[in-house]
């Protein structure tokens, strides 16, 4: 995806209090190693009543690239965190040591940059230890020079994309799990601990198109919405459409990055599930002012 920022998580429309709507407000924390550390961040949104925790990630940026970012359409950076994030897991294993009941998320990872194997189990174990709490939003990854360090075909990236949550899926939840494919193969395996969550949710964050669409109606349980996304009722309805062209029951899952207040009511019609807010690059005193500023605008 174009990288999210880090969310935490609360239900912006919570105020609203429609019973028949979920949807909730969340926040992110483009985690670096300055400013609050995120277990304080998370502690004070789960605290004002936040219902997810969002978090990136980046392994490294290559000096030298080819590959344009896509807020600024060349090979600059719309902000240095890109160079100095948290790691992904570790960060929302400290989190899940000192929070409850706020999710767990990742806004965005890059799954196709680690051995499926071992992150299958890096996820499983977060989710254990934090009683099944969380959520696995992942990108295809704009950065295709960083994708080639990994050995990561950027032609191929979708498909190895598929191929690693397939797999994942079936560490997760077969008692031997095996997996052949071109990117990922292992024979029949053990692999504890399972998820807590019979089904970890796998939201996929990439901007709106046809092609996108149908490969989170095809192999996802949502969308996470890009900064560059307008016009989000409109696209949800399209998401709709392949969800339902592709036999899928029910509804996709919606979260909604660049939220504001005008737009909530309208984004709550549309089928958004989930409202991410953002929190600032600044120290805790900062960062636990904004977050009760936010959560009072919003009646949480």
């Amino acid at each position: 995806m174009q990288e999210s920022l880090p969310l935490t998580g609360f239900s912006p429309f919570r105020s609203i209090r429609i019973p028949s709507f979920a949807a909730c407000d969340t926040e992110s924390l483009f985690t670096s190693d300055r400013g609050i550390v995120p277990q304080h961040a998370a502690r004070a949104a789960e605290e004002r009543g936040f219902h997810t925790f969002y978090v990136p990630e980046h392994t490294h940026i290559p000096v030298r690239r080819s590959a344009a970012h896509p807020a600024t359409g060349d090979d600059s950076l719309p902000d240095d965190r890109y160079l100095r994030t948290l790691d992904p897991w570790v960060t929302l294993g400290a989190v899940a040591a000192v929070t409850e009941r706020i999710g767990l998320g990742t806004s965005v990872a890059l799954p196709v940059e680690s051995d499926p194997i071992t992150l299958a189990k890096t996820i499983a174990t977060v989710d254990h230890l934090s009683g099944g709490r969380v959520t696995l939003g992942a990108g295809f990854g704009w950065n295709t020079d960083e994708l080639a360090d990994h050995g990561v075909p950027p032609q191929r990236r979708r498909t190895v994309l598929r191929e690693y949550v397939e797999a994942m899926r079936a560490l997760w939840t077969q008692e031997e799990a095996s997996y052949d494919g071109e990117f990922v193969s292992f024979e029949a395996s053990w692999a504890w601990p399972k998820p807590i969550q019979e089904h970890v949710p796998v939201v996929i964050g990439a901007q709106a198109g046809p092609k996108t669409f149908a490969w989170i109606a095809a192999h996802a349980d949502g969308w996470l919405t890009t900064p560059l996304d307008e016009s989000i009722p409109e696209q949800v309805n399209r998401l709709r459409e392949a969800w339902a062209a592709a036999g899928r029951d029910g509804q996709p899952e919606v979260r909604a990055l660049r939220p504001t207040f005008e737009l909530l009511e309208e984004w709550e019609a549309g089928g958004v599930t989930e409202a991410v807010w953002g929190l600032p690059d600044a120290d805790e005193k900062a960062v636990l002012e904004h977050l009760d500023r936010l959560a009072g605008d919003l009646g949480l």
